[in-house]
């Protein structure tokens, strides 16, 4: 006979591990299903300094191992396989992967969202050194630096008001002559003296071998190219939720994220989103695994009525 798991968790960053782990002491059979290694974007980060309980903050790779080793203690079974597809039409839920199909009672979805790249060149070079995703995560390295923010919507507009409080200059590029930010963004933005409006313009090239000392910003309208100096480039043009092998076996927002609240129920009986991959306000590590701890505990509500 195959094996039935009591839960199916599909990715292994914090939020993953997290429902792993709560489900596991709950005494639930669960299997996590994780692509490549234990962590998600949370792996790629250096130092992470706002999880609590790590004084001296930890990086972001040692904390996804620590996440997986507490999972495992009590019993979770990590899988390394890249899910193709799958069927939550039934009670028992199918999750397809490469070389196998797992079957499980309830499905925790927590496989995350990628930033969304600009694409050039040495770009994935300079991840770390100089190029990134997440301003509360590595804003702390360019207090009293000069700093750009690529984008111009809300995502964009918190990273700047949020390094205009650390950084001497920011820089927003963006290819409009407006934001698209919520107007809520706008007033504090033009009030602060050390943030500087680039309109109508582009990040066309990334300036610095091993480290970023400046950008080259073309102009949309006429194509002319600028040099820019600066100490890091944040790019902050939206995300992109690993959702494309879930088809339409749950419902998605306009932007491909899974619809689920706080609750963490879809619109699928037995299957939760956690993490990144859900609607949600805030995307950091403490909320994600929040996400984990509360789609384990309505996984067993659910389990308990079957």
């Amino acid at each position: 006979m195959e094996h039935i798991y009591d839960m199916i968790i599909l990715g292994g960053g914090p939020a993953g591990y997290a429902a792993a782990l709560y489900s596991s002491r709950a005494g639930l059979d669960t299997v996590l299903l994780e692509r490549l290694s234990a962590g998600g974007q949370m792996a790629l980060t250096g130092d992470i300094d706002n999880y609590p309980g790590f004084e001296e903050g930890i990086d972001g790779f040692t904390l996804g191992m620590k996440m997986q080793q507490g999972a495992e203690r009590f019993g979770t079974k990590t899988e390394y396989a890249e899910v193709t597809a799958v069927d939550f039409s039934g009670e028992i839920k199918k999750v397809h992967a490469e070389n196998n199909t797992f079957l499980g009672k309830t499905v925790v979805i927590a496989t995350g969202a990628n930033p969304r790249e600009l694409g050039i060149k040495d770009e994935q070079k300079l991840i770390g050194k100089g190029v990134h995703y997440c301003a509360h995560c590595d804003g702390r390295f360019y207090k009293d630096k000069t700093v750009v923010v690529v984008g111009g919507g809300n995502s964009a507009a918190q990273d700047a008001l949020y390094l205009s409080r650390l950084s001497k200059k920011v820089y927003i590029v963006h290819r409009r002559d407006a934001l698209r930010a919520t107007k809520i963004y706008h007033e504090p933005l033009m009030k602060a003296d050390n943030v500087e409006f680039v309109w109508n313009s582009t990040v066309s090239e990334f300036i610095g071998t091993d480290k970023i000392s400046g950008v080259k910003i073309k102009s949309v309208i006429d194509g002319e190219e600028t040099e820019l100096s600066c100490d890091g480039v944040f790019i902050s043009i939206g995300r992109i939720p690993a959702t494309e092998f879930l088809s339409s076996s749950v419902k998605l927002d306009e932007n491909g994220y899974v619809i689920a609240d706080e609750s963490t129920l879809t619109s699928a009986k037995g299957v939760y989103a956690v993490g990144d991959v859900r609607t949600k306000e805030l995307r950091q590590v403490v909320t994600a695994v929040s996400d984990g701890a509360v789609a384990a505990h309505q996984a067993e509500q659910y389990l308990s009525k079957l």
